[in-house]
């Protein structure tokens, strides 16, 4: 079977994993129901992860909290669900929710300090004419499940100095060493992965400090580094000994914390996963079995583009990481706190195909959405959202998204992408700049970390590590200077005429087919003509609904592309005889738009609008209308189609007609931002009533 046919109907493996917030008064029944909904909407696995709002009496790793986790994973196990466990209660990783420190103060975490007289509790490293570094106690904490343990709140549990192998062993001791006695028997089965998260070893809410830990001033010192030349960290100025420290802080944080974790992961038969706290953090990645990001707090959105500043790497970074070590799947923990400024249950539609589309065509391919909320009772509804789940608008109709991820994600790993350019790059010095020539002119590319650059060879005029070749070299003029530096001497991916700055581009090769994968990031529709490298003829394939199609006569001449905003597709070579079996051009359908239509009802409370059109006598529908937020089409009390994002199109097609049905209803449903935010218009947008 094709890459083409398995993408119809994907393997369950490629499922969405959503981080399930374990967040009320936690039942043993309604986790089994809640699991049991997930799966009939197209999500065949979860993030167990324990979040604020958990009853006081059900204390973190105690005996009640693995209770509802083995209904849980016993209830997966049933419903061929894979799970993945959380190593935290409840973020940053690596405290066990406070308890590694608990009779432990030595383990607190501690920072690089500059002050003129040292307080009490410091230790004095180094005395300059700027002041003292000191090491002292940051003060971190982490947020907790339990009310009151929120940032800035009395109980907010204390961070853990995850620099210090000693502590680290705690954390395993006390958190993963649990999970293992209490759930291992699923280990290597249902449960596929232990995921770690955003792990800093300041913890939180710390100012004026840079991390550290007792001994490392040794170590940097035997390495040749001057650490009075470390003042300069305190000015926001770079030296060749803050370069070394950057580099030590990154070598002991991979060494101690996610070296220890992932060894402990391999023992135990299931993989490391989660994401470093910042996006361009690539070098930690390596160490991870399934390399992962955070896209949050609309760092990248549709109103910003995609390609400025250092978040603009996230989704590539992970991807190329995961390729470097050889690994098939890399995550992102998407949506989370995505809404808008101010509005935060404001996300709609539209902007999470932008972000799902971002995240896919720079080689995603395990979305991990924050978050489903096992409640929203009170405050719960407050704690980082929107819900894109059970609690969304989109959920009666949730499987059309976790087909589209799952679409996705087996295009990703299955397709072998192709690149001629390699972008060298540092741990958070990452060239977004570099990075947005490429994207925007349609040029593959790989990064390449700053550890395998020493590994990079010379071979015909090419840059060669690992086996790869590349035809030019981005971001170190002096590495292989016989290799070409000029990306343009390179040919794009696909040509467009004219040229196409939003059109974002995969190449990728199953056998000895060639595919594209194409998305418009911009906010307006694309119209271009494109002209590709691999010979035809071509085929296309709305990896939205499954359908394909071919594509006329067009193969040598170019491709003409329309792609509306929010758009995407698959192009892809085929056989003749393969051509031939594709579906042929549709007739045009009986096109309605608002005009045609007559609003019978509006609910204030409900925030919705019901519209009526007379359908006509016969043939298939398309129904054009711009409307917020979510509209539903219905003959009868039957449900034709949804649409989830504006323009909003959908189709009805003639086999839907029912004997004595003459009309057809939209159900136009407005944002949930009206029922926990701030209220936003709703409903359809005409000059004619």
């Amino acid at each position: 079977m094709g890459l083409i046919e398995r993408l119809k109907n994907p393997e369950r493996k490629y499922t969405p994993v959503p981080f399930w917030f374990l967040n009320g008064d936690l039942k043993h029944e309604e986790i089994r129901a809640q699991l049991r909904d997930f799966d009939a909407h197209g999500v065949h696995g979860v993030v167990l992860h324990p979040r604020m709002g958990v009853r006081k009496d059900i204390g973190y790793l105690s005996a009640a909290f693995f209770s509802y986790l083995r209904t849980a994973v016993r209830e997966a196990e049933r419903l061929d669900m894979q799970i993945i466990l959380y190593d935290e209660g409840m973020y940053p990783s690596g405290a066990a929710c406070g308890q590694v420190v608990q009779g432990h103060p030595e383990f607190e975490s501690v920072g690089l300090g500059l002050t003129k007289v040292p307080e009490a509790g410091d230790t004095v490293l180094c005395r300059t004419p700027e002041g003292t570094l000191v090491m002292r106690k940051s003060g971190g904490t982490i947020r907790g499940i339990h009310y009151g343990e929120d940032d800035g709140e009395a109980n907010a549990p204390k961070s853990a100095d995850i620099l210090n192998p000693d502590a680290v062993r705690r954390f395993i001791s006390l958190t993963h060493d649990a999970y293992a006695r209490e759930l291992g028997a699923w280990f290597g089965k249902t449960i596929i992965g232990m995921f770690t998260d955003e792990p800093d070893p300041l913890g939180r809410n710390t100012r004026g400090l840079f991390p550290w830990t007792p001994g490392l001033e040794e170590v940097f010192r035997e390495e040749g580094g001057d650490l009075s030349a470390l003042t300069a960290l305190f000015r926001g100025e770079k030296n060749t000994d803050t370069a070394h420290y950057e580099r030590l802080v990154v070598r002991t944080l991979s060494e101690v914390y996610y070296g220890q974790l992932r060894a402990w992961c391999d023992a135990h038969g299931i993989a490391l996963m989660g994401h470093p706290a910042a996006s361009d953090d690539i070098e930690v990645e390596r160490v991870m079995t399934i390399p992962g990001q955070d896209l949050v707090y609309r760092w990248v959105a549709p109103e910003k583009g995609g390609i400025t500043g250092r978040d603009s790497v996230l989704g590539k970074c992970s991807a190329d990481a995961a390729f470097w070590q050889g690994a098939e799947r890399n995550l992102n923990e998407c949506f989370g706190a995505c809404g808008e400024s101010g509005n935060p249950w404001h996300m709609t539609g539209a902007e999470c195909k932008w972000w799902i589309d971002y995240l896919a065509v720079r080689g995603v391919n395990l979305f991990i959405p924050h978050a489903f909320y096992y409640s929203l009772k009170g405050k719960r509804s407050g704690e980082r959202p929107p819900d894109v789940g059970p609690g969304s608008l989109w959920w009666p109709s949730y499987h059309r998204w976790a087909d589209y991820m799952a679409r996705l994600s087996c295009l990703m790993t299955e397709g072998e992408v192709q690149a001629d350019i390699a972008l060298m790059c540092r741990n958070r010095d990452m060239h977004p700049e570099a990075a947005a020539q490429l994207f925007t002119t349609q040029r593959g590319f790989r990064y390449v970390p700053e550890s395998l650059h020493a590994q990079m060879r010379e071979v015909d005029g090419e840059a060669e590590i690992r086996g790869k070749r590349f035809r030019c070299i981005l971001g170190e003029e002096s590495v292989l200077p016989g290799v070409s530096h000029d990306f343009l001497t390179v040919p794009p991916d696909l040509t467009c005429d004219p040229p196409a700055s939003n059109l974002r581009a995969a190449k990728l090769r199953d056998g000895a087919q060639t595919l594209f994968f194409v998305t418009n990031e911009g906010l307006e529709p694309i119209r271009t003509r494109v002209t590709l490298p691999a010979v035809g003829p071509y085929g296309w394939m709305d990896l939205w609904t499954g359908e394909t199609g071919r594509i006329e006569g067009e193969e040598k001449a170019g491709i003409t592309l329309e792609l509306p905003v929010y758009g995407s597709l698959l192009l892809f070579t085929c056989t003749g005889a393969d051509w031939d079996k594709l579906p042929e051009k549709k007739s045009a359908p009986v096109q309605l738009c608002a005009s045609d239509f007559q609003r019978v009802s509006r609910d204030e409370k409900a925030y919705t609008e019901t519209w009526e059109a007379h359908l006509p006598g016969s043939g298939a529908i398309q129904v054009c209308v711009d409307a917020e937020e979510v509209v539903e089409a219905y003959i009868g009390e039957e449900l034709q189609d949804v649409s989830f994002w504006g323009p909003h199109t959908l189709r009805i097609p003639e086999s839907s007609r029912r004997d004595g049905e003459t009309v057809l209803r939209l159900v136009i449903r407005g944002s949930l931002a009206n029922r926990y935010g701030k209220p936003v218009p709703y409903g359809m947008r005409q000059t004619e009533q």
